[in-house]
């Protein structure tokens, strides 16, 4: 009886050792969180620690090695990752069902980006970081070229989303560039040298052209989706490549620590004099900040409440990974595929939105670059004394909002579009050289928002498209299985056919297409 008693003891006892420990457990399924958390933090005290050693040039680039290799295989999968998931997300819903989930999504893209620039106005005008003596003489880099208008960007915007060839749309985007006309007689004696003529030329600059490839694969799986069964095989195929691109994302977000130590690293030894910096622009950079973590932390998540009404940090809380991959690469695209394991693992949002919200979020929802652009403006402005009335206000604000939808999803876009939003009000554009400096912080503190505000839109659509996503799913049930066992919510939903079951639904089609044969004979 002794030996039958240890045996139950022994077992109990390892049962208790293992409920017993709930940190063990917290750290085991937060294994990834915790060691990124910890190369951040290795990072910032390897940059700091070897500031005053003022390596070279060569040593810069080794310590920023590891990172430029992180970031590229990260930037690898974006665009199979893009075009994998909109063919079968949107193929996976009928026509009508992604019209009304992208106008949700759009509307809501379009309101948040909106408030934050409104936010950041409203912020830079309370603080008003902007002091006249923060000018510098020297510097004037743009003042001879002529400035983009809010036309010219709105204008690409559709030359963009309306691609004239997908292929070269992989690796190129049309931008509007001002030059000199090509004239057949040289300049006479009397022309003024001081005086240019440009005129628009519409040209390629190297970038993928996302805005581009989602229109066509939107297009491409709705219209997939309504083939039926001839579709099938290939909304299969890009289902493959989406789920073979997220395993290799797992394989990569094991490099993170050191990618991302090597890249804050590397940025915080390549900035030249950053005490002077942040005590110059402490006010601007703290203005910023104070207006992406209040809206992190306050606007959306009274949002998610509001709509869903269920605890919103904990869906905050699910996001740290990609918020801190986010924050180091300073892009949301470069995220994407760590935002993609996040939200549809332990988040459980619905595939179909995540595959359809997500990659176009990523291009066209930048919150947190509406903000800025919102707060430098009126930053420039002040530095120049420059009186801000209702209508330079209002011109800020809707410039803002405008320009943010046009910006890329790389590091430092968001600069480039400043200029456009200072021209809208006459502000001179030379200090703008001033912010460059402490761009590198602030791009990303404010990527943290252009994310997080994708991910919370995904939830709210989500919510909102319950009743269709249900309708969907009883439409396009197929029959239950022989064997009477029902298949997943995922595989139905996303239209996955695993290897065990695919003998199975191909019998099913095949006995389908006798039955319509037969019936086409009588």
């Amino acid at each position: 009886m002794g030996p039958g008693d240890r045996g139950p003891k022994t077992t109990e006892d390892r049962t208790a050792a293992v409920d017993h420990t709930g940190v063990k457990k917290w750290f085991i399924d937060n294994t990834l969180l915790v060691i990124t958390l910890a190369g951040v933090m290795i990072g910032i005290s390897v940059g700091f620690g070897l500031r005053p050693y003022h390596l070279g040039p060569d040593a810069l680039m080794i310590i920023s090695y590891p990172g430029e290799l992180f970031m590229r295989l990260l930037k690898l999968m974006i665009l199979p990752l893009i075009i994998a998931s909109l063919i079968a997300g949107s193929a996976s819903l009928n026509a009508r069902m992604s019209g009304k989930i992208a106008v949700r999504t759009l509307l809501y893209f379009i309101l948040t980006s909106m408030f934050n620039a409104f936010l950041g106005i409203l912020l830079a005008m309370l603080i008003h970081p902007g002091q006249p003596d923060l000018r510098e003489d020297s510097i004037a880099a743009f003042e001879n070229k002529r400035d983009h208008s809010i036309l010219d960007s709105l204008l690409d915007i559709g030359r963009n989303i309306f691609p004239d060839n997908i292929v070269q749309a992989a690796f190129q985007q049309a931008h509007t560039v001002y030059t000199e006309p090509k004239t057949i007689f040289p300049k006479s004696a009397n022309d003024s040298g001081n005086y240019r003529i440009l005129v628009r030329d519409i040209r390629y600059r190297a970038g993928t052209n996302t805005l581009g490839l989602v229109f066509f694969c939107l297009v491409f799986g709705s219209l997939l989706g309504t083939l039926g069964p001839k579709g099938k095989v290939v909304i299969d195929f890009f289902q493959a490549i989406f789920e073979v691109i997220m395993k290799m994302v797992t394989g990569v977000m094991w490099f993170t620590p050191i990618g991302v130590s090597s890249v804050i690293a590397g940025k915080i030894l390549g900035v030249n004099n950053v005490a002077q910096v942040m005590s110059q622009l402490a006010w601007f950079i703290a203005t910023v900040t104070v207006g992406v973590f209040l809206y992190q932390l306050i606007v959306m998540q009274l949002i998610y409440f509001l709509f869903l009404r269920r605890n919103p940090y904990k869906f905050y809380w699910g996001l740290s990974q990609a918020m801190l991959t986010a924050s180091a690469t300073a892009s949301t695209a470069a995220a994407l595929p760590v935002t993609f394991r996040a939200m549809e693992g332990p988040l459980r949002i619905d595939p179909r939105i995540t595959r359809f919200v997500l990659p176009i979020g990523c291009n066209i929802n930048m919150d947190g670059t509406a903000l800025f652009l919102s707060v430098a403006s009126v930053f420039v402005c002040q530095m120049n004394s420059m009186r801000l009335g209702f209508a330079q206000l209002t011109a800020i604000f809707l410039t803002s909002t405008a320009a943010s939808v046009s910006s890329a999803s790389v590091p430092s876009a968001a600069m480039v579009l400043l200029l456009v939003v200072l021209a809208a009000v006459d502000a001179p554009t030379h200090d703008v050289s001033l912010l460059f400096a402490v761009d590198w912080l602030v791009d990303r503190i404010r990527t943290t928002n252009n994310m997080l505000g994708d991910c919370y839109a995904a939830a709210v659509v989500e919510h909102m498209s319950k009743n269709e996503l249900m309708a969907c799913d009883a439409a396009s049930m197929e029959p239950s299985l022989p064997n009477g066992l029902p298949t997943s919510n995922t595989e139905v939903e996303i239209g996955i056919i695993t290897p065990g079951k695919k003998s199975i639904a191909s019998d099913d089609v095949i006995v389908d297409m006798h039955l319509h044969n037969n019936t086409n004979r009588i």
